[in-house]
């Protein structure tokens, strides 16, 4: 971990200070994204096998799950946790059933209404990952949503574990939310199926999930494609930052710093204070909590690129915040809610000692697919609206035509498209 004094940085520092990891390495990720898309578009579920055996180690007859296999899951699965990815599912749909999207209507002018229909997205293809361990709460994250949403077919895909099984939490998990339709598959070769269409996966109208880089970069790669999918944004490897004051925990400030680090070598972790103290102790509390961390050496790989940052004061810790838009914001301060005003960019805020970002990736009720590596200056994290369209419509009565037809004349012969103009003008005079 570095120990940094923002201020006796200059310009390129503060730059290199905020860098995540891998940031240069995009153009080796995308090269061998764009193999295993040629090969996937070329070849297939024949391609799909040998990438499989390739990056999984896995020679599989089938990637569909099939019904045997999701019927011996329920019996694996302990009714403890079942019992609590019930309890995450139920808070998961409390808190995005607040936040769905209204269809409205509206008169903008005598004779003209206007409104909005909102309509599910129809085939969505959902990522789970396995990598170096198994995450059944995406598969709430992204089922939850996609679930109230109304989408008619979804598909999730999945790694294969080393035994050509799907985990069977992630199953669970999966069926929760109604979602049957299961492939074990992972990484770039994953997303090139649901974004191509195979033999056996079908071609999805859109994307959702979080991944390592390849797999973020298979996602932006098949939305720029002509034709392709779109995705919910770039969710990429973990990250979070924490603000905190000289009243926090250190203790607990630590365990937020690790339980970021230990999701994989490539996350990052940051903290801001105003305290030299806190860092000192923050410092020496994670090194003491690491050694009794079944990953430490994830985490201690993670920390790697780790700050531990000291500002003047609160109000340029903020700025530093949004500067550079944290996937996960921990405001470990006091008053905490007296700051929110001051969080510009971020996906998700944790207010106070006692909401640890684990909350949020489990059960608060709060989504944890999030924009990351700076994406949250302008993308939002998951919700049903992701999962949806927005469709205009407008309906207008003579008595409408003739309040708003001229404005349309004046503008569209402003911009020199007069067929514009007459297509209005043509209607006003029938109507006189």
């Amino acid at each position: 971990m570095k120990r940094i004094v923002w201020n006796r940085l200059d310009a390129a520092a503060h730059d290199a200070c905020l860098a995540r990891p891998g940031a240069g390495d995009w153009k080796e990720v995308e090269h061998a994204v764009r193999r295993v898309f040629d090969q996937v578009r070329a070849d297939g579920d024949t391609a799909l096998r040998a990438l499989t055996r390739r990056f999984d180690g896995v020679e599989l007859a089938r990637f569909l799950v099939g019904a045997e296999e999701i019927a011996a899951a329920e019996q694996m699965v302990a009714p403890s946790l079942r019992a609590a990815l019930e309890q995450a599912r139920d808070r998961l749909l409390t808190w995005h059933r607040a936040g769905m999207t209204t269809e409205f209507e509206v008169e903008t002018a005598p004779g003209v209404r206007c409104g909005r229909l909102v309509r599910p997205i129809q085939r969505v293809g959902l990522y789970v990952p396995a990598g170096t361990a198994p995450l059944p709460s995406t598969a709430l994250m992204l089922g939850v949503p996609a679930l109230l949403a109304g989408c008619a077919e979804v598909v999730l895909c999945t790694p294969p574990r080393v035994d050509g099984t799907a985990d069977p939490a992630v199953l669970m998990a999966a069926g929760l939310c109604g979602i049957t339709r299961i492939f074990k598959l992972g990484g770039a070769q994953a997303i090139a199926a649901m974004a191509f269409g195979t033999g056996t996966v079908p071609r999805c109208d859109k994307l959702f999930g979080p991944g390592n880089r390849y797999v973020t970069a298979a996602k932006q790669l098949a939305a720029m494609t002509a034709g392709g999918p779109a995705i919910d944004m770039p969710a990429g490897p973990s990250e979070v930052l924490v603000i905190a004051d000289a009243g926090a925990v250190p203790a607990f400030v630590a365990s937020d710093l690790l339980s970021q680090a230990e999701h994989g070598p490539d996350s990052q972790v940051i903290l801001l204070t105003d305290s030299p103290e806190l860092i000192e102790a923050v410092s020496a509390e994670v090194q003491r909590q690491l050694a009794s961390l079944p990953r430490e050496g994830i985490a201690q790989r993670a920390l790697e690129y780790a700050r531990l940052v000291l500002v003047d004061d609160l109000d340029e810790a903020f700025g530093i915040s949004n500067r550079y838009a944290p996937e996960h914001l921990i405001l470990a301060l006091r008053e905490p809610r007296a700051w929110l005003g001051k969080v510009a960019s971020a996906g998700s805020v944790f207010l106070g000692d006692h909401a640890p970002e684990s909350l949020g990736d489990y059960c608060s009720g709060t989504n944890h697919v999030l924009p990351t590596n700076g994406a949250a200056r302008a993308w939002s994290g998951v919700g049903v609206a992701s999962f949806q369209t927005s469709i205009s419509v407008q309906e207008v009565n003579r008595d409408g035509l003739a309040a708003i037809g001229p404005c349309a004349v004046e503008i569209a012969r402003a911009e020199g498209l007069e067929a514009h103009a007459q297509s209005v003008l043509r209607r006003l005079e029938a109507a006189s």
